[in-house]
């Protein structure tokens, strides 16, 4: 006989509904979301399991990716459509009955399966957003510091990366409170700098060692941030949907 299970994950704990082929709930229990708990928990109830549900969200990538090493047949599903499905069925929305709600939707094949991205696809993501994080915080503090001291009559007017500093000290030189003020700012900017080098280094490392970013590059108008960007979210050209579903990626 062939298993469902519905897992309605939360930080600290994971509710695991697992019912036959006919409907029947035969176990329930609440675990540590930990992928270790979970696989062990699962693989004690000496059953076949013919599909296992997880709605996408931040530990489900971490979580499929384990499962699916275990050899088990996790699907991470649409949040959404999942969300419509239980509120539809469900009086009381409580973790049990979501896992509930979640194991019927595995064993009858309503849902929307999402692609999980790769270990890999998730590094090269976590790169580039932690790069553009930097960056869009750096102009921040930038425009701020110039629309700040022109309050006080001090235009920067416009300057290269390279000489900001330098302008600024030399407008407040004669403004000794501006000048404290100034002096943190820029020390931040000097730390923002860098380190935002050392991630466009690592971008640039990254996308140097992958050939299909390399040949993406030979498209006119496509650099590394572009390549990279595109590379991370295709992940995996070659993956195939399920029969009668229609994939979508993961966030």
């Amino acid at each position: 006989m062939v298993h469902f299970v519905g897992l309605d994950v939360s930080v600290k704990e994971t509710s695991v509904c697992v019912v036959d082929d006919a409907g029947k709930v035969i176990f329930e229990q609440k675990v540590l979301t930990e992928p270790a708990d979970i696989i062990a928990l699962l693989t004690s109830l000496g059953v076949t399991y013919g599909r296992i549900g997880i709605e996408a969200g931040p530990l489900s990538q971490w979580l499929v990716n384990a499962l699916t090493a275990a050899d088990l047949p996790v699907i991470c599903v649409e949040t959404r459509h999942m969300k419509a499905l239980l509120t539809a069925q469900q009086i009381n929305k409580t973790d049990r009955n979501d896992a509930r709600g979640i194991a019927q939707m595995m064993r009858v094949g309503l849902f929307k399966p999402v692609h999980v991205k790769t270990l890999v696809a998730q590094e090269q993501r976590m790169l580039l957003t932690s790069r553009k994080l930097l960056q869009r915080k750096l102009l921040d503090l930038e425009l701020d510091l110039r629309g700040t001291l022109r309050n006080f009559g001090l235009k920067i007017g416009a300057v290269s990366r390279s000489r900001y500093e330098l302008r600024i000290r030399e407008l407040v030189a004669d403004f000794p409170r501006l000048q404290a003020i100034a002096e943190p700012l820029l020390a931040v900017r000097r730390v923002m700098r860098q380190q935002l080098a050392v991630l466009h280094k690592m971008l640039l490392d990254t996308v140097r060692g992958d050939a299909v970013c390399r040949r993406l590059m030979t498209a006119p108008g496509v650099g590394a941030v572009v390549a990279l960007t595109y590379r991370a979210t295709v992940d995996q050209p070659q993956r195939s949907c399920i029969p009668g579903q229609s994939a979508r990626m993961s966030a």
